[in-house]
């Protein structure tokens, strides 16, 4: 859903930093940013500080699970 609205609003980058490789769109699953298909295509850098933003990410989820 993200990565579909990043092509409708024709934004010209996507930065972030910790990859969704199980339901991610930006490369993960599927990678709807650079489908040329579409009639706008995202540029996408990714992995910036990865170890810090997946230790955020994993940190909140356990949160949330207890």
């Amino acid at each position: 859903m993200c990565a579909g609205a990043l092509v409708q609003a024709r934004v010209p980058r996507l930065v972030y930093g910790a990859s969704d490789p199980k339901a991610g769109a930006a490369g993960g699953v599927v990678d709807v940013l650079r489908d040329p298909r579409f009639n706008h295509v995202v540029e996408v850098v990714g992995g910036v500080r990865e170890a810090e933003c997946g230790a955020l990410l994993r940190e909140f989820f356990a949160g949330l699970r207890g």
